[in-house]
């Protein structure tokens, strides 16, 4: 059952609410930016779905960033056109206490599809869903995408995914684990990327990277072969340009691309002036505006050809 709950005083802002979805059983929590009602109050149908996937250790309102106007992809996405729902993952916001340890990749993209089935079945969606994820978020758009049966209540437009690869760049001991969510570095890079009073507004933002979930980043890099050859939607894949979680080096860019053989498309970019955490940093709306261009170009392809 869709339900709208109170938000706090920080969240949200800019014409965004909370709501909570019914992922079979498991509610998740999310930030819902609609496009604004017509002149006389009615409700604008959506063009599209945009739905947000946070990182590892982040939450829903790593998309609605405030240290700076514009940085905010719902109120952009809001403003084009698009309806755009940002989640807590499984394991993250309302559904903590009932998945205390988190859940695998393959039960997140269980839980998901259900979620947006909910949602699409109370909610306009447009053409359809588009998934925007960043970092642990990206395994999971991924793997939700190779899992795509139909069953979200709409189909799927494409991927679009920030900070997430196929080949770590650092070893398993200095991936997150049970001291932290990994070097601090790694997550955010140099200061000068981000506005000022970001880490100061990003303490609303963090939360504890649930104990499976941590387990299971060990085993991607095996997993992503075969997530990669199931995906069937368009794929764009962002690397910003101070990214180190990451191998992005063009040989590892060739071993990755090659994994993506029933992909009707796939793009591979890098960010400049970016680190890891791009929704976040002064290339958030430069980003955004990106993945929503991809978003167009996904439209553009379902029309009739004259």
């Amino acid at each position: 059952m869709t339900t709208t709950t109170s938000a706090p005083a920080a969240l949200p802002t800019g014409g965004v609410r909370r709501i909570v979805l019914d992922g079979a059983g498991v509610p998740l929590s999310a930030l819902l930016a609609e496009p604004e009602p017509g002149p006389l109050g009615e409700p604008a149908a959506p063009r599209a779905t945009v739905v947000a996937l946070h990182g590892g250790g982040m939450s829903a309102g790593y998309f609605h960033g405030q240290a700076q106007q514009g940085l905010s992809l719902l109120t952009l996405g809001a403003r084009l056109g698009f309806t755009v729902l940002s989640l807590d993952r499984p394991g993250y916001g309302e559904s903590t206490a009932r998945l205390p340890h988190g859940q695998t990749l393959k039960e997140q993209s269980d839980t998901l599809r259900a979620a947006l089935a909910d949602h699409s079945a109370r909610h306009a969606t447009g053409a359809g869903l588009f998934l925007l994820a960043h970092s642990y978020g990206g395994k999971l758009a991924l793997t939700a995408a190779a899992d795509d049966t139909g069953d979200a209540g709409a189909p799927l437009l494409g991927l679009d995914v920030s900070g997430c690869g196929q080949e770590y760049a650092v070893g398993p001991d200095d991936l997150p684990g049970t001291r932290g969510h990994g070097h601090w570095t790694r997550n955010w890079g140099a200061l000068r990327l981000y506005p000022p009073g970001t880490f100061t507004a990003s303490g609303a933002l963090v939360a504890p990277m649930p104990e499976r979930e941590r387990a299971e980043a060990l085993r991607w890099p095996g997993m992503f072969p075969d997530v990669a050859a199931r995906v069937r939607v368009p794929v764009r894949l962002t690397f910003a340009e101070y990214e180190s979680w990451w191998r992005h080096d063009e040989a590892a860019l060739a071993r990755l691309t090659r994994r993506f053989t029933a992909a009707p498309r796939l793009l591979v970019e890098r960010l400049p002036g970016a680190g890891h955490n791009i929704s976040l940093g002064l290339t958030a709306r430069t980003y955004h505006l990106r993945a929503l261009a991809f978003l167009e170009e996904c439209l553009a392809t379902l029309r009739p050809e004259v």
